[in-house]
């Protein structure tokens, strides 16, 4: 079938809403892992719906800037990658790759050596130019986390670097005579300074008013903040339905959609509630890689249970590697809470329960660790022995937490809509 570019799509999105008051959420995936993919596919073509799979520097880059934590992925293997799975699935449906957070100071080391700004816009125009040529069909500009500039990054100073990557993207694009990118722009973070309706109304009409002047095309999406904020296995922040609806109204006035961060763990309520606010789209990740690793984890004590009763020959060490992979790798310092984000390993070893936490928030981290797959592998054939279907069992697990997205944002048969209400049913 042809492919609808995602600004395409999302014009035949407003139509179904003005034409028919069809309304709906589109879904952004984080690409955790080769499973996850496996089971957005298998769902997508259960359920039609188009695919966006949303990923950010530190997961998938160019392997001059040390390549991806899913998969060792950079740009091409994960085009490659993705289709091959796509066609394993037999899935011919819509899919997206997109840009997560992409732009200067986005992989944790660049930020961390708080390089200066010329070296860090060189570095993302980089990656930059890897994802147009690697075919992704939305570029998200991000350059809010620019280091010692204070708590809030100058809005004047954001906007002039997101004016001049967009440019370089456009320049690029057309001399490689590749079709048209969706951007994406503005951050929930709150170094971003999008937190309030003003703020964002005056950065949105801003940077409206100088694409529009430089010839440059209008973002598809601006990210704003609805108060959510995902923190160890939960959305610790406060949904605000009411400045959902007033960011939506504002970005819509210029044909742009309001895009939600940090949708993981929202209850089912607030989740229903978004098509009919005005969210036009919501990324959702770490939900999906905890997910895959407690059923992992599930699946290690089912291990532990039938090797006890002698009804398995072997046991793998799963838990061990596992555990001990998720701990040193530190990536958990994101996602915890207080004084345990400065613990060190062996604070964090010693302590089972904290121990446990950790493994189950950041363990996705580790699935692409030889030592993890060759464990995992041993695992299943053990379960495979007594005729469990381990993969089958994780991929069932991962379908089920994106289903509620999907069923929650109204997204059951919307590719078909789109497709006949542009005329290509």
């Amino acid at each position: 079938m042809e492919k609808i570019g995602l600004q395409p799509f999302m014009q035949g999105i407003y139509k179904l809403e003005e034409t028919q008051n069809l309304r709906c959420t589109m879904l952004g995936i984080g690409p955790m892992s080769e499973n996850l993919i496996e089971a957005v596919f298998l769902l997508a073509k259960q359920k039609d719906f188009p695919v966006m799979f949303i990923a950010s520097r530190n997961q998938v880059d160019a392997d001059e800037f040390g390549g991806g934590y899913v998969c060792s992925w950079n740009q091409d293997t994960f085009r490659r990658d993705i289709a091959k799975i796509a066609e394993k699935c037999g899935y011919q449906g819509l899919y997206y790759l997109c840009r997560d957070h992409g732009g200067p100071w986005q992989r944790d080391k660049e930020r961390n050596d708080k390089l200066p700004v010329r070296e860090a816009m060189e570095l993302g125009k980089r990656s930059y130019l890897y994802d147009l040529k690697a075919g992704f069909d939305l570029l998200h500009i991000d350059p809010t986390k620019i280091p010692d500039v204070g708590e809030v990054a100058p809005m004047d100073m954001v906007l002039d670097l997101t004016m001049e990557l967009i440019e370089y993207c456009e320049e690029q694009r057309k001399a490689l005579g590749l079709p048209p990118v969706a951007y994406e722009v503005g951050t929930e973070e709150t170094n971003g300074g999008l937190t309030s309706v003003e703020s964002y109304n005056e950065f949105i009409n801003t940077l409206v008013a100088r694409l529009k002047a430089e010839g440059l095309p209008t973002p598809t999406f601006i990210v704003g903040q609805t108060g959510t904020l995902t923190r160890l296995t939960e959305n610790v922040g406060h949904f605000n339905a009411d400045q959902a609806v007033a960011l939506s109204k504002a970005a819509r006035v210029h044909g742009v959609g309001l895009k939600e961060h940090n949708g993981d763990y929202l209850s089912p309520f607030i989740l229903e509630l978004h098509p009919a606010l005005g969210i036009t789209a919501t990324n959702v990740a770490p939900e999906y890689g905890v997910v895959e690793t407690q059923t992992l984890l599930r699946l290690s004590q089912i291990e532990q249970w039938l090797y006890d009763r002698k009804m398995i020959a072997g046991q793998s060490q799963f838990y061990q590697v596992f555990a001990r992979a998720s701990i040193e790798s530190q990536r958990w310092r994101k996602w915890m809470v207080g004084q345990v984000r400065d613990y060190t390993v062996d604070q964090v070893l010693a302590d089972q329960e904290l121990a446990a936490q950790v493994v189950e928030i950041c363990g996705h981290y580790t699935f692409n660790d030889p030592a993890v797959k060759a464990e995992i592998a041993k695992m299943y054939a053990n379960l495979e022995s007594v005729g469990l279907n381990p993969h089958r069992i994780v991929i069932n697990a991962v379908m089920k937490s994106i289903e509620r997205y999907v069923d929650a944002f109204n997204l059951e048969g919307i590719t078909s809509k789109v497709r006949a209400v542009l005329g290509q049913g």
